[in-house]
């Protein structure tokens, strides 16, 4: 009997420490916060260069995407595939051109897309792009409506390496 109320008063004492011992001090608590604090700040400027990469990946894929399009029109007319109007020397006379298609052969009722839709400028969340024609200067911002042989972002920023987005 004696051995059983030494367990019994044993345990009761074990079980009142662990319960003492069972939670986090305050101090413990606010030690936990500041490491989760700057270890969160320390992530967001690498997350926000991380959406902006990704923008600018895009915006690339765009553009490229839109003058492969104009130079495989250009080819095609080239080879007499379809017909272009005199003076436009062969390039497309708008983006939605591009999208519409044209047609193939004077009695075939076959047309040509060479995009499927103008994608939105990941940097102005339009699809408003800037234009240049073949007679316009190499770093002009005004259209001469002839026709389309470069496009350009119309986004006054800069990007992550230091170049202008407008000049890619």
């Amino acid at each position: 009997m004696m051995l059983r109320r030494e367990f019994r008063s044993l345990s009761s004492s074990r079980q009142g420490r662990l319960s003492l011992n069972a939670g986090m001090t305050l101090l413990e608590l606010i030690i936990a916060c500041a490491i989760l604090m700057i270890l969160s700040s320390m992530a967001l400027p690498v997350f926000r260069y991380t959406v902006i990469r990704q923008k600018e990946s895009e915006l690339r894929y765009d553009l490229r995407s839109m003058k492969d399009a104009i130079d495989r029109y250009r080819d095609l007319a080239d080879q007499h595939k379809f017909r272009t109007e005199v003076g436009s020397e062969n390039y497309p006379p708008d983006l939605d051109t591009l999208v519409k298609g044209v047609q193939l052969g004077a009695g075939d009722d076959k047309r040509l897309r060479f995009l499927r839709k103008v994608p939105v400028d990941p940097m102005t969340g339009r699809a408003d792009w800037g234009l240049r024609s073949i007679s316009d200067d190499p770093d002009s911002t005004s259209w001469g409506g002839k026709n389309v042989f470069d496009v350009y972002s119309k986004s006054s920023g800069t990007a992550l390496d230091g170049t202008k987005y407008s000049d890619w």
